[in-house]
């Protein structure tokens, strides 16, 4: 168990954060990440440092256990597993319902399992909740964009190259969840997607998509929508 200390003006001391920065090469780590806008790989981190690949990823691990990092799986569209993505950790929290929900929703799939399809699920069906509260604000894409911009995640919509008229390109430049990522990055991340999936189909398109490409942008995750409606009008 943790002792919680403080500091000479009578600040809380987070000691596993001053634990974890009690290495030079952490350190170091954390800067040159802090410095990635589209974060770095372990192997990316190995290459600049210099340091063995099992080492630099030990020290990325005790990072994100004291919460300076964050990582998801970015494979910006390429097939196969991709290797784990690290950022850093500098979002605002969202909304303490929200958050309290994800929060829940997590912990219940951690210990049910599922994995990820029941993490889309689950995400589907708040993503329909959330939708309903948003009725007024346009077309499945417009409602979509208003409940990830209720949850903090500064939603910026962005044309989607090559990807046909039905479908939309959506930058994430904040995640509110960070710290939930953080815990089970995967099932997170199929949370978030299966979210903004079921915000699309509450929304009007009953069809609707989404893909989650986290870190798929400097600054940003990238979500890719596909909003066919069959015949229903399109936003």
């Amino acid at each position: 168990m943790e002792t919680v200390r403080t500091g000479p003006a009578g600040e809380t001391m987070d000691t596993p954060r001053h634990r974890a920065l009690g290495s030079a090469s952490r350190v170091a780590i954390l800067r040159l990440v802090r410095a990635a806008d589209a974060g770095l790989t372990a192997g990316d981190v190995a290459e600049h440092t210099g340091l063995h690949f099992s080492t630099v990823r030990a020290h990325l691990d005790r990072l994100v256990e004291a919460g300076l990092l964050v990582k998801a799986r970015a494979s910006a569209g390429a097939p196969g597993r991709p290797a784990w993505r690290y950022r850093a950790d500098a979002a605002e929290p969202a909304p303490a319902p929200y958050r309290t929900l994800a929060a829940a929703l997590l912990e219940h799939l951690a210990t049910t399992g599922g994995g990820t399809p029941a993490a889309v699920a689950a995400g589907q069906s708040w993503g329909r909740r959330l939708a309903a509260t948003e009725a007024g604000s346009g077309g499945p894409v417009e409602v979509a964009l208003a409940v990830l911009d209720r949850l903090g995640f500064d939603p910026q919509r962005r044309p989607a190259p090559a990807a046909g008229g039905d479908a939309v390109e959506v930058h994430l430049r904040t995640c509110p969840f960070l710290e939930l990522v953080g815990q089970q990055p995967d099932v997170m991340c199929a949370l978030h997607a299966g979210m903004i999936r079921g915000a699309l189909r509450g929304g009007g398109a009953p069809d609707g998509e989404a893909v989650l490409e986290p870190f798929a942008a400097p600054n940003a995750c990238v979500a890719r929508l596909r909003v066919a409606t069959h015949g229903a009008e399109r936003p």
